[in-house]
């Protein structure tokens, strides 16, 4: 089967499928296009799909019906969220990349501040396998807006990575005007000191493979804990010889080894990785 490197995330599949959209439960049709095109208010969720299943399916259902009551003033019953999700993988193949895009055709009564019942695009695509390469970031600072919702306005994102990219790296790492560390461009950053997990105490997105990593690791007994992380703790804790393990974890990654920030070079271990892993499939498939 055909492989295509997919920006530096994981590999896709090619070979016969073809990106599909439904708006509502019924294929797009061109106007329903034109307003997608248009629609940079709104908020989605990506997922791996698989013999009709999802690792975190609840996750992703509580993050659309959070995510719009915050942006739309209504919640969104996860009962409708399904039966859209169904219509479109009725006509895909059993492992699909598959996004979920909560938005609205009257974007006036949206501005107007009222609440609106939004529409729902569904998009498949091929599947994308999980990346195992190392990566090196660097570091710039930068704030999303409303960070911890996933959420459509990405142009400051994808312009300091594709910046990072020019210089040499695979992605960048946000620090915030505190200089702490927060998230990569579509990742969460994570790091294994050998005992516990530590995540950036940070406002970041709560991404919801980092949070079946959390349950992975509380069922195995490996502590996960936030912490406000400084790049001059990198090397503090290279000076105390801790052999420090850095990972990115996103829908498409669980656990991608990082190799360096900057200039600072870290530990790859396959042990670690195979670990994370292992603890990310301990959650088990949620069919829809």
């Amino acid at each position: 089967m055909p492989k295509v490197v997919a920006a530096g995330l994981g590999t896709r599949e090619g070979g016969g499928v073809i990106d599909r959209v439904e708006v509502n439960g019924a294929e797009a049709d061109n106007e329903d296009l034109k307003v997608l095109a248009r629609a940079n208010y709104s908020h989605f969720s990506s997922m791996q799909v698989r013999d009709r299943a999802v690792r975190g399916l609840d996750l992703h259902l509580k993050r659309l019906d959070d995510s719009t009551r915050e942006l739309f003033g209504t919640g969104l019953d996860a009962d409708r969220v399904c039966s859209v999700v169904r219509h479109a993988l009725h006509a895909s193949p059993d492992a699909v990349t598959l996004r979920v895009t909560v938005f609205s055709r009257h974007q006036d009564a949206v501005l107007r501040g009222e609440d609106v019942n939004p529409d729902l695009a569904v998009t498949t695509s091929a599947p994308i396998t999980a990346r195992t390469s190392p990566v090196r970031l660097r570091t710039v600072e930068y704030e999303r807006d409303l960070p911890h919702v996933k959420h459509a306005g990405t142009f400051g994102l994808s312009l300091r990575r594709r910046r990072a990219v020019l210089a040499g790296y695979d992605d960048m790492l946000f620090t915030d005007r505190n200089g702490r560390i927060s998230e990569a461009s579509i990742s969460n950053i994570g790091f294994f000191d050998g005992e516990r997990v530590i995540w950036p105490e940070a406002a970041v997105l709560p991404g919801i493979t980092m949070q079946l990593l959390q349950r992975g690791l509380a069922a195995k007994g490996i502590p996960s804990d936030r912490r406000e992380i400084h790049l001059r703790d990198l090397g503090v804790w290279a000076s105390d010889a801790l052999a420090l393990a850095a990972f990115l974890s996103n829908s498409i990654s669980p656990a991608v080894p990082v190799a360096g920030i900057d200039e600072a070079a870290l530990t790859v271990d396959p042990d670690v990785r195979d670990l994370l892993v292992n603890c990310y499939e301990t959650n088990p498939w949620q069919t829809v």
